[in-house]
C-alpha cells in the first residue's frame, strides 16, 4: 500500500502541474509485479511490470521509453540505498541508467535519499544524482546526505507526496468504544528479511506488539484492531497479512481488519481511529495526514527523517529506546492524545510548502519539455 499510496499522491501532484503548464498528461507506471493495475484504473494511464525479462526484452523497458518525454523517477519511496539487498539496488540503478541513455529527462521524485556505505553503490547513487534534471529530497536527513554525495546535483527539499493521497473521511461513533490501530509489520515481527535484525534496532519489536497489544486490550472501552498495510504473500517474512493473523489467533478479541482495496481505501479507514501504532512508514503517514495522533515505530532513517522534518516528537526511534521503555512511551502518548493533535496541526504549512515547492517545479519541467 505504501508504494501505491506514492504513484497515487505523485500522479495528482504531476496532474496539477500539467494543469498549471497547460497541458494535458498521460502516464505510463513503470512498476513493481502487481496483480493488475496498481490501484491506478484511469483511461490515461498505462501499466508495465518491471521484471528482469522485461528489463532486457528488446521489446521491454527500453522501447517503452521512447514514448515518454520525462521520468519521474521515485525509487519506491525509499530504496535509493544500499540497506536493501543488491538485487533491488540493480533495478532502481538500471531503470536510471537507461532513461538517461534514452535521453529522456531525469526528475528523481522526493524520496528518502541513502544511506549508502559501500561501493559501487554510492558511486553510482551519486553519478545519478549529478545526471537527474533535479532531484528531490523527502526530509532534511536526506537532504543534508544528497548535499555530501552529490554537491552539483540539482537539488530541492520537498515532502513525501503521499500526503496528497485523497480519502474519504470516515466519522467516529458519538459513545463508542476509542478505536486503536495497530499496523503490525511482518518485516519486523520476523526480524528482518534475515531474521538477525539486519536493521539493528534496539528493541525487540515482537515483544513489544504483544505487550502493547495486552497493555490495550486491558483497559476499558477499547477497541484494538489490525490493520496490515504490506500484503505480500510471496515473501512471507515481509507480509503484515500473515503476522496479523497470528496475533489475531493469539489475542481473540482483537478486531482483525481485511486487506484493504487500495492506498485510498487504507487511508479512508484509518481516518476514522482515535489512535494508530505503526511501523510501515505509509500507514503513518496515512494517519498523520487525517489527524489522527499516530505513534510510528522506526526501523529506518527514513522515519526520523520524515517526522524530524516535520517538528514531531511521538515517534519510537529505531535505536536508543529498550523495548520496556517503547512500551512505556507508547502509552504515554495514548494518555496524551490531543497533544499528539495538535503537534500534526503545526506540520501542516511544513506539508503544504512542500508539496509547492514540488509541483512548481514540475510544472517547469513540464513546460519546458512541451516547448
Amino acid at each position: 500500500m505504501g508504494v501505491g499510496a506514492l504513484t497515487i499522491g505523485n500522479i495528482a501532484l504531476a496532474r496539477a502541474a500539467a494543469a498549471r503548464a497547460g497541458l494535458l498528461p498521460r502516464f505510463t507506471i513503470f512498476g513493481s509485479v502487481e496483480p493488475g493495475k496498481p490501484y491506478v484504473n484511469d483511461p490515461d494511464v498505462d501499466y508495465r511490470a518491471i521484471t528482469g525479462n522485461y528489463m532486457v526484452a528488446p521489446g521491454g523497458y527500453w522501447a517503452d521509453l521512447k514514448s515518454i518525454d520525462i521520468m519521474l523517477d521515485i525509487g519506491a519511496g525509499d530504496s535509493f540505498a544500499d540497506i536493501y539487498p543488491n538485487k533491488r539496488y540493480a533495478y532502481i540503478i538500471a531503470t536510471k541508467a537507461l532513461a538517461l541513455a534514452r535521453g529522456k529527462r531525469l526528475i528523481l521524485s522526493p524520496q528518502t535519499i541513502g544511506p549508502f556505505s559501500r561501493q559501487p553503490h554510492t558511486a553510482l547513487a551519486a553519478w545519478a544524482c549529478r545526471k537527474a534534471e533535479v532531484i528531490f529530497a523527502r526530509d532534511p536527513i536526506s537532504m543534508s546526505v544528497l548535499r555530501e554525495m552529490a554537491p552539483d546535483a540539482q537539488a530541492r527539499q520537498a515532502i513525501d507526496v503521499a500526503f496528497a493521497l485523497p480519502f474519504d473521511r470516515t466519522d467516529r461513533t458519538p459513545g463508542g468504544p476509542v478505536r486503536v490501530g495497530l499496523n503490525a509489520s511482518g518485516l519486523l515481527m520476523s526480524g528482518g528479511y534475515s531474521g538477525q535484525n539486519e536493521f539493528g534496532i534496539s528493541i525487540n519489536y515482537a515483544a513489544l506488539t504483544r505487550a502493547i497489544i495486552a497493555d490495550f486490550l486491558a483497559m476499558p472501552n477499547v477497541e484494538v484492531t489490525l490493520i496490515p498495510h504490506v500484503i505480500a504473500s510471496g515473501i512471507a517474512r515481509d507480509d503484515d497479512s500473515s503476522a496479523a493473523d497470528q496475533l489475531k489467533s493469539e489475542f481473540p478479541a482483537l478486531v482483525r481488519r481485511p486487506e484493504f482495496s487500495s492506498p485510498s481505501a487504507a487511508k479512508s479507514f484509518i481516518s476514522g481511529l482515535d489512535f494508530l501504532v505503526g511501523a510501515r512508514m505509509h500507514a503513518t503517514i496515512a494517519a498523520y495526514s487525517a489527524g489522527v495522533p499516530v505513534v510510528p515505530i522506526s526501523y529506518s532513517r527514513k522515519f526520523e527523517g520524515l517526522y524530524g522534518g516535520l517538528h514531531y516528537p511521538w515517534l519510537v526511534p529505531a535505536k536508543g529506546l529498550t523495548t520496556e521503555q517503547a512500551r512505556a512511551f507508547v502509552l504515554d502518548a495514548f494518555a496524551r492524545r490531543d497533544e499528539m493533535a495538535a503537534d500534526i496541526r503545526k506540520g501542516d504549512p511544513v506539508i503544504a510548502a512542500g508539496l509547492e515547492v514540488y509541483t512548481a517545479e514540475l510544472a517547469r519541467q513540464f513546460a519546458a519539455v512541451s516547448a
